[in-house]
C-alpha cells in the first residue's frame, strides 16, 4: 500500500544519526512543520514538506492513499524495549497488599508476588498465552506503539519457559508489528531451586539457552529447529541471581549466539565493568548506579533502559536517575516495564509523562528515549526509530499541535493512529 501523510504540524523526523542518542543530542527531534511523509509497500521513500513531496512522482500517482494530518503530530512508532507480557492473570493480591503496606515477603506468603504469575504460565496452554500476549500487543498499538521486546520469565522451568517464547512467537506472527524475544528464565530461581540456585543457573544454562538458541532438546542443530530468543536477560539482584551467576548466564548466551542485557542496579548498586565486556545491548532499571561507572557507560553502546512506570506503580519516592545519566552522556531509553506485578500499563505516552514529572526529562529527551534510542536498546536503529527513506513505515499519529503534550495530557489517549509497515492499525474519525 502506498500512503501520503501530509499536513501535519509538526513531523518528528528524528534523523541524522546511527548511533545511540547521547546528552544534548537528545533534544533534536529533526521537526518539520507542515510535514510530509511518502510511504511505498512497508517502507517510507521521502520525508519533507507537504510541498516539496507533492511533487514527488509516487504522490500524484493513482494508487496512493492521502492522510490529512492537519493538527497532529506524527513521530516514529514507539520502541517498547522493556516488557513481561507472558503471563495469564493481573496480581491483584499484590495491589492490594501493597497499598496496606505488606512487604514482598508479607505479599508472598498471601499467595502473591512472581510465583503467582508462575502457577498461571505453568498451567496455561500455548494457546491461551498466545491470546493474552496478542491482547497486550493489540494495546500497546492503540497507544502507538509499533516495536516490543517481549520476554519469557514467569514460567521458571525447561517447558514452561519454552512455551512462553514459543507463544510470545506465535503471537508475533498474527501481530502486524515488530516483536524481539527474549529469555528471561533468570529472573528469579525457580522454588524447587530454592536451595540450590546453582543447579537452577545450570538448567538455564544447559538447557534453556541452546533451546532458545535454535538447537533442539538433544543439544543439535535442526533444520526444524527455530531460534526462539534474540536475547537473553536475567536479573541480577539481591535475591535473584548474584553478579557470577549472572555472567555465567550470560557467557552461555554469547556462546549460543544469542544477544544479552540486564536488569541491574533496580534494589542496589552493582559494579557493571565485568557485564559491560559482553557489550550488552542494554541494562534495565539502574536505579541506583554509581556515579564510578558513568565514565564507562557513556564510551559504551550499551543503552541505558530506565522504568518509572514501575516506581510510580510501586509507590516509590525516588526515580531513575535519568538527569544524572543523561548529563553524563549515557545514552537512555525508555519503556513501560508491562508487567503484572508491578507494571501493568501498555501506554508509552504515560511512561513519557512520568519520564518529564518524575524523572526531569525534557518532552524532547522522552520521545527520543520512547523511539530512537528504544531502538538502539533492541539493536533495530537501522529500521526502527526514526523517519527517513529505506526505514521501515512504522509511525504515530497524535492529536496535538505540539510533540510537548504527548508528554503533558495522561490518562486519556491521545493517539489518532498507529501505521506498522506501512498499514494503518487506525485512523482518525
Amino acid at each position: 500500500m502506498n500512503i501520503f501523510l501530509t499536513h501535519a504540524a509538526q513531523l518528528l523526523t528524528l534523523r541524522g544519526t546511527g548511533s545511540p542518542r547521547r546528552g544534548r543530542n537528545m533534544s533534536d527531534l529533526g521537526i518539520i512543520a507542515d510535514g510530509a511523509v511518502l510511504i511505498g509497500d512497508k517502507e517510507i521513500v521521502a520525508v519533507g514538506t507537504t510541498d516539496e513531496l507533492a511533487k514527488h512522482e509516487l504522490a500524484r500517482s493513482r494508487n496512493i492513499e492521502e492522510i490529512d494530518c492537519c493538527n497532529k503530530v506524527v513521530l516514529p512508532g514507539f520502541v517498547d524495549a522493556h516488557t513481561h507480557p507472558a503471563f495469564t492473570a493481573p496480581r491483584l493480591i499484590d495491589f492490594e497488599k501493597r497499598i496496606g503496606g505488606a512487604n514482598y515477603e508479607e505479599i508472598a506468603k498471601a499467595g502473591g508476588g512472581i510465583r503467582a504469575s508462575l502457577r498461571g504460565v505453568r498451567d496455561a496452554s500455548r494457546e491461551e498465552l498466545v491470546v493474552h500476549i496478542l491482547r497486550a500487543f493489540d494495546e500497546m498499538a492503540s497507544y502507538g506503539t509499533t516495536t516490543v521486546e517481549a520476554k519469557s520469565g514467569y514460567g521458571l522451568s525447561f517447558d514452561a519457559e519454552i512455551k512462553s517464547l514459543q507463544a510470545i512467537a506465535d503471537a508475533a506472527r498474527q501481530w502486524p508489528g515488530t516483536v524481539v524475544s527474549t529469555l528471561l528464565g533468570a529472573h528469579v530461581v525457580a522454588p524447587e531451586y530454592r536451595d540450590n540456585a546453582d543447579e537452577y543457573v545450570r538448567i538455564v544454562c544447559e538447557e534453556m539457552i541452546p533451546v532458545a538458541g535454535g538447537l533442539n532438546s538433544a543439544g543439535q542443530a535442526s533444520r526444524d529447529q527455530r531460534k526462539l530468543a534474540d536475547f537473553v536477560d536475567v536479573f541480577c539482584e539481591r535475591g535473584a541471581f548474584t553478579m557470577e551467576q549472572s555472567l555465567r548466564i550470560l557467557r552461555a548466551a554469547v556462546e549460543h549466539g544469542l544477544g544479552v542485557r540486564a536488569h541491574v542496579c533496580q534494589l542496589t548498586p552493582a559494579r557493571l565493568a565485568s557485564l559491560l565486556e559482553l557489550y550488552p545491548a542494554s541494562f534495565d532499571h539502574m536505579d541506583f548506579v554509581t556515579d564510578d561507572d558513568l565514565p564507562a557507560l557513556a564510551k559504551s553502546d550499551t543503552v541505558v533502559t530506565l522504568l518509572p512506570a514501575a516506581n510510580y506503580f510501586l509507590g516509590l519516592q525516588s526515580f531513575p536517575p535519568a538527569r544524572k545519566l543523561i548529563d553524563a552522556g549515557v545514552a537512555v531509553a525508555i519503556a513501560t516495564d508491562y508487567n503484572p506485578g508491578t507494571a501493568p500499563t501498555p501506554s508509552m505516552p504515560f511512561v513519557l509523562s512520568a519520564s518529564c514529572t518524575h524523572m526531569k526529562m525534557s518532552p524532547a529527551e522522552a520521545i527520543t528515549a520512547a523511539t530512537f534510542n528504544g531502538a538502539c536498546a533492541l539493536r533495530l536503529q537501522s529500521r526502527k526509530g526514526s523517519l527517513e527513506p529505506g526505514k521501515d513505515a512504522d509511525l504515530a499519529v497524535f492529536d496535538a499541535n505540539d510533540y510537548r503534550e504527548l508528554a503533558y495530557w495522561f490518562g486519556v489517549n491521545r493517539c489518532a493512529g498507529t501505521i506498522v509497515e506501512g498499514k494503518p492499525l487506525a485512523t482518525s474519525s
